[in-house]
């Protein structure tokens, strides 16, 4: 069994990184098939309960106030709108729901507590429950918790170095303390980054780097290939190779044997085989619905259809254990 560490040198990343393409897919294969069941495949449902607007200034993002997308502003989505997309998205084979809203961060307010009122009732319908609302305090975090939240996303999206050149509005370490206080109230974090933003590879092994050597590996990591808007300041950025895909894929399930890995973003412009060499790399998640927030994804009928050809099944919720609060309320 693959050893989990977390002193990984960016020099071994990079070697890694850097080794023959076959090579790097056969070794994260068989690293996949050693730690995880590599014939299932997560199906999580990504919905925006509250679009554009955002005060941040990320360069890839359409909802950010400040750049003129065509992103229609629409505030907090009643409870019982987000409950039927939930119960949609379980119906087409979800077992996951991630709910966006386009804050800079959190705010303790009656949006909060109708989210939290969101998190509950979709926690009602057996379904893990995930959100991605920006910058949480170690109070708010728990009383998401609380809630029943199970995962929470919120991407380092480049290096270090590399990101003051896409996001100006916030730190780095201010990611890394959202993520400090979701862990400390025994959230599964999601955490991974996007490629195509303009980085090196240096900057994609520096991020790799910092997730890997987390004191806990994020449960969750996703990969994301950068989706052009247009009226963003990335606008313009060419279309991610699906062999850097697999690459950062595959690096991510040698360094991260434990975690999930999610190809999220950028599916639509990819291929069957594209994907299936994604799978084959130790990808088993995936975003499915025809959004993800705002830009196109492809359809749960796609997608299954996509699994069923590939001898994939998607993964049940709550397969490695429902969140620690729950399970202590019911002793």
């Amino acid at each position: 069994m693959t050893e989990v560490r977390h002193d990984w040198t960016k020099e071994e990343i990079t070697d890694i990184y850097y080794s023959p393409l076959l090579d790097l897919i056969y070794r994260a294969a068989t690293i996949h098939r050693e730690n995880k069941d590599y014939s299932e495949v997560q199906i999580s449902s990504l919905i925006s309960i509250k679009t554009g607007g955002c005060p941040e200034d990320c360069a890839y993002c359409p909802q950010a106030a400040r750049y003129n997308t065509g992103v229609d502003v629409h505030a907090l989505m009643p409870k019982d709108e987000v409950l039927a997309a939930a119960q949609k998205a379980k119906n087409a084979g979800a077992s996951r729901l991630c709910m966006g809203a386009a804050w800079r961060e959190v705010r303790d307010n009656r949006d909060f507590d109708k989210v939290i009122d969101m998190v509950k009732a979709v926690n009602g319908l057996d379904m893990e429950v995930c959100c991605t609302l920006g910058m949480l305090t170690e109070n708010q975090a728990q009383r998401l918790a609380d809630a029943g939240l199970y995962a929470y996303n919120h991407n380092l999206d480049t290096s270090e170095d590399d990101y003051k050149r896409i996001i100006t509005t916030r730190t780095y370490d201010e990611r890394l303390k959202t993520l400090e206080n979701v862990r400390k109230a025994h959230i599964s974090v999601c955490s991974g980054g996007i490629i195509g933003l303009g980085e090196t590879n240096e900057d994609r092994i520096s991020m790799l780097h910092t997730l890997a050597n987390l004191p806990q590996h994020p449960e969750s990591v996703p990969i994301n290939a950068l989706v052009p808007v247009k009226g963003t300041p990335l606008a313009d950025q060419p279309r991610v190779s699906v062999w850097d895909m697999v690459r950062m894929i595959a690096t991510t399930k040698v360094i991260m044997p434990k975690s999930v890995v999610r190809l999220s973003a950028g599916r639509t412009e990819m291929t069957t085989v594209e994907q299936a060499l994604c799978f084959m790399a130790g990808a088993n998640s995936i975003f499915a619905g025809d959004k993800l927030l705002t830009t196109p994804n492809p359809s749960f009928t796609d997608d299954i259809a996509m699994l069923e050809l590939l001898g994939l099944k998607p993964r049940e919720a709550f397969k490695n254990g429902r969140p620690k609060q729950k399970v202590e309320e019911t002793v």
